[in-house]
């Protein structure tokens, strides 16, 4: 049964991948300002939950897990995003730094991937290989040249998660046989 949840894991993080890679190519500032704005309502609601929590308990319950502040510090985490969400935007130099240090990381596990299928001798070995080749590449560049330009960083991205999802697809179903 494992193995089955395995699976299909691994084939919705492939399909999750996909649809937002395509989104991303549509409208990257539109779909990033709006995944930022939804964020953002998320923090409210469980701000508001927390609030309300610590409003309902018992004097001596609610002194000790602090469910007030942290629920104001969500409510305020939630309006700067839903409001402010143009800060992000701005800011998008640096999360592409992080963004290609974590796909750097991803690319190296590929490798890892890639050399457990090789070294137990699964024809398909080398699909993982070039999925890892392709993420460390895409990797690179982007820390090579932190691009200025959100458009066209997130288009970008989202045509780097469009081949990682199918590479990564292929190698998990030509890795079954």
């Amino acid at each position: 049964m494992s193995k089955i949840n395995r699976y299909t894991g691994t084939l919705l993080t492939c399909a999750v991948e996909l649809v937002i890679g395509i989104l991303l190519l549509i409208d990257p500032v539109g779909f990033t300002t709006g995944i930022i704005i939804v964020l953002g309502l998320a923090l409210m609601v469980a701000g508001l939950v927390s609030v309300v929590k610590y409003i309902r308990a018992d004097p001596d319950t609610a002194s000790q897990d602090s469910a007030l502040a942290k629920g104001l510090i969500l409510l305020l985490l939630g309006f700067f995003c839903t409001f402010r969400s143009d800060w992000f935007i701005l800011t998008f130099p640096l999360l592409t730094v992080l963004y290609g240090v974590m796909a750097l990381v991803c690319g190296i596990c590929k490798v890892q991937w890639a050399a457990d299928m090789l070294r137990s001798k699964q024809k398909y070995w080398y699909v993982a290989a070039i999925a890892a080749f392709l993420t460390i590449v895409f990797a690179c560049l982007i820390l090579a040249k932190p691009f200025a330009a959100t458009a066209t960083l997130w288009t970008f991205v989202g045509v780097t998660m469009i081949v990682e999802a199918a590479a990564d697809c292929a190698t998990f179903c030509l890795g079954r046989k």
